[in-house]
C-alpha cells in the first residue's frame, strides 16, 4: 500500500473532518482518479512508440491512444490519424503516481515556485499542465521527444475550496497563498 494512501486514511481524513466541518467520514473528500495526457500531435512511429513507452514508465499501465475526430488541412491532420494518449489512474497505481509527481517530480522542475491554484474548474477537479514529461525519475533517459502533460485529480469534492484542501493536506504544494 502506497505510503500517502496510508497517510490519508489515517491522519489526513481526522483533519479534513474537522477543517470542513463534517461529522460524517464519508463526505471528506476523497480522490478518485487521477487522468494523465498527453497531446504530441503529428509525429513518425517512432516517435510516437518513444512517448508511449515513456508514459508507460511514467504511470505503471499502458496508455490509450486518442485519434483525431476530424480532417484538418491546415494543420496535415486526417481522420483517424493518432495525435494524443491517455492514462486513467485508480487505486494504488494512483496513490503510487500522486506520490511520485508530489514528492519526486514537482521538487525537479527548474525554477519551481508551487503548482498555480488556477487549474481548479468549479466541480472540485484539478488540472495541472507539465511542460515536459522528462522530470520523472522513472525516465533515466526519454525515448521519445520531449512533450508536455496534463495531470487532472478528480476528487469526490463538489466544490473547490474542498478539493484545494484535500490536494494540500495531500501535499501538493500551491504557489502564494490564494
Amino acid at each position: 500500500m502506497a505510503k500517502l494512501k496510508e497517510e490519508y486514511t489515517n491522519r489526513i481524513i481526522g483533519e479534513l473532518e474537522q477543517k470542513l466541518g463534517t461529522t460524517n467520514r464519508m463526505l471528506v473528500p476523497r480522490l478518485q482518479k487521477i487522468v494523465v495526457n498527453m497531446g504530441f500531435g503529428i509525429v513518425s512511429k517512432d516517435e510516437q512508440k518513444g512517448i508511449v513507452d515513456d508514459l508507460t514508465a511514467i504511470t505503471g499501465q499502458r496508455p490509450l491512444l486518442c485519434k483525431a475526430k476530424k480532417s484538418i488541412s491546415n494543420f496535415k491532420l486526417r481522420e483517424g490519424m493518432v495525435i494524443g494518449a491517455k492514462v486513467t489512474l485508480r487505486g494504488d497505481r494512483m496513490w503510487e503516481f500522486a506520490e511520485r509527481l508530489i514528492n519526486a517530480a514537482l521538487p525537479r522542475i527548474r525554477d519551481f515556485r508551487g503548482v498555480p491554484n488556477r487549474g481548479f474548474d468549479g466541480r472540485g477537479n484539478y488540472t495541472l499542465g507539465l511542460k515536459e514529461h522528462a522530470i520523472f525519475p522513472e525516465l533515466v533517459e526519454a525515448t521519445g521527444p520531449n512533450c508536455g502533460m496534463d495531470v487532472t485529480f478528480v476528487t469526490s469534492s463538489k466544490d473547490n475550496k474542498a478539493a484545494k484542501e484535500l490536494l494540500t493536506a495531500l501535499g501538493m504544494p500551491f504557489a502564494g497563498r490564494n
